[in-house]
């Protein structure tokens, strides 16, 4: 699919497809404002009204979509692309221009950024295994030039990288847990490092044993999948200190011996969903060459039941020196996390920030329409939540106060690695603050956010557009 931005009069489009918009039944042209008075079209966010042969238009059929009342918002606006991109598909539309439309608050680069962004990951197709997608072109949109005053396509292609980034994202996330296991994950990072020149070290479970990472590696026993410790590096801006982001990679969590229900375990192969956006992130990223160093580090693991599975009441010792009691190895996520935020002190972060699929409690607070944010420093969360804002890909703050940290006191070990019933995704932030004092830190918790249940199971390729708008914002 190509964009291309054009300032020719869309009733001058010759191809397939003229699209236009409609605010509270009206529309900036007389034709098509009587077309739609004539068809009773109701204007609301997401409707359409597909019209054939329109007088004075070129293209083949006119499409208008409704956007909802006035003045437009942004979200109003993505959801009508999402609705557009359904129907150039299902009407095997090749070719489309897209009219001009103000949105209240947002600027051109905005807005081209975002169109492409959307309407390439709406078209996305989940890939099933064994199955060659390669010969389905029946529904593929080839062309689409969008009207603007400007001809800088700059943020067209910015918006194509993310969408690239979150249909990697997204792809890893749907594989089976047979096919995408810690080695194949190491695979996917070496790939990107030969595709787009990047620097990539993988960590074995020896290397890992030899840096003292007991935690890490407590999770990762019970399983015949070896574990891995990626890291990739892209440097776009010199000698700077490098963006990093952790992502947490449970390939598969059974919840070890503290055994997950069976009903919806299918579901925890999207465990590593915070692994899969930190390389759909940096796969965006080296595809925009940002002025920018960034650094993702993954640590990857299955967490089975075993004959030598780590049990609850164990006590661990972590890189960092700190011992961990195990009340329940289904909260292992945090386990490998830790380590491998003592493990990114090595390369002098700016930032880092971790992401990950950490507690079902983080959907209890939050539903499935934010993801939730904590940090050691405030200015940190707020630019994430910005960044947020900007790409629609929102998230929510929450507390990460001491009181909140003194649940994870343990009898036996410097901690547990849970703090009770109460407050469970603040206290999973909590364990991880204790390894993250040496830098400016935030944890994404994205277990609400990176997939969708029933029958549109699928990953989200959340929260890659926040990640690549924090960064780009860092870019300028």
């Amino acid at each position: 699919m190509e964009f291309s931005l054009t300032n020719q009069l869309i009733q001058h489009f010759d191809g397939d497809c003229a699209v236009m918009f409609a605010v509270d039944q009206t529309s900036d042209n007389s034709a098509i404002k009587a077309l739609i008075e004539i068809n009773h079209f109701d204007a609301e966010s997401g409707s359409i009204l597909t019209l054939n042969s329109v007088s004075g238009f070129k293209a083949q059929r006119v499409m208008v979509l409704g956007l909802g009342d006035a003045p437009v918002t942004e979200k109003n606006y993505v959801k009508a692309l999402n609705t557009l991109s359904v129907n150039l598909a299902s009407a095997k539309v090749k070719n489309a221009m897209i009219a001009q439309v103000d949105i209240d608050g947002c600027d051109q680069p905005w807005m081209h950024r975002t169109t492409a962004r959307v309407i390439k990951n709406a078209v996305y197709k989940i890939k099933k295994v064994g199955v060659d997608m390669s010969a389905d072109k029946d529904n593929v949109i080839e062309n689409i030039a969008i009207q603007s005053g400007s001809d800088n396509a700059h943020e067209l292609a910015q918006g194509q990288a993310i969408a690239n980034g979150m249909a990697l994202t997204r792809h890893l996330g749907d594989l089976p847990s047979n096919v995408c296991t810690p080695t194949y994950l190491a695979k996917t990072a070496q790939d990107l490092a030969q595709e787009f020149d990047l620097e990539c070290e993988v960590l074995e479970e020896s290397d890992m044993s030899a840096l003292g990472m007991g935690s890490l590696l407590s999770v990762s026993k019970g399983s015949i999948e070896p574990p891995k410790l990626i890291s990739l590096s892209y440097c776009g801006n010199g000698d700077a200190k490098p963006i990093v982001l952790v992502g947490k990679g449970v390939t598969f969590d059974s919840g070890g011996i503290s055994l997950k229900p069976g009903a919806g375990m299918d579901e925890m192969k999207y465990d590593m969903c915070g692994a899969a956006s930190v390389l759909g992130t940096m796969r965006a990223i080296a595809e925009m060459r940002l002025k920018v160093n960034l650094t993702i580090v993954v640590p990857t693991v299955e967490n089975m039941p075993a004959h030598n599975a780590s049990k609850p009441g164990d006590v661990v010792t972590s890189m960092s020196g700190q011992t961990i009691e195990i009340l329940n190895t289904d909260a292992e996520g945090r386990l490998i996390l830790c380590d491998a935020l003592t493990y990114v002190e090595k390369f002098n972060p700016e930032v880092v920030v971790d992401i990950a699929t950490l507690t079902g409690a983080v959907i209890v607070a939050l539903g499935k329409h934010h993801c939730g944010v904590m940090a050691n420093d405030q200015n940190l969360a707020d630019d994430l939540i910005t960044a947020g804002k900007t790409a629609l890909d929102t998230a929510w703050q929450l507390p990460l106060d001491d009181e909140y940290d003194e649940l994870l006191k343990s009898n036996f070990a410097d901690m547990a690695n849970i703090g009770g019933r109460e407050a469970g995704t603040v206290t999973a932030a909590c364990f991880l603050a204790r390894y993250a004092k040496d830098y400016r830190w935030a944890h994404l918790d994205i277990a609400g956010t990176a997939w969708v249940s029933g029958a549109k199971k699928g990953a989200t390729g959340r929260p890659v557009p926040l990640l690549t708008q924090y960064i780009l914002d860092r870019a300028k």
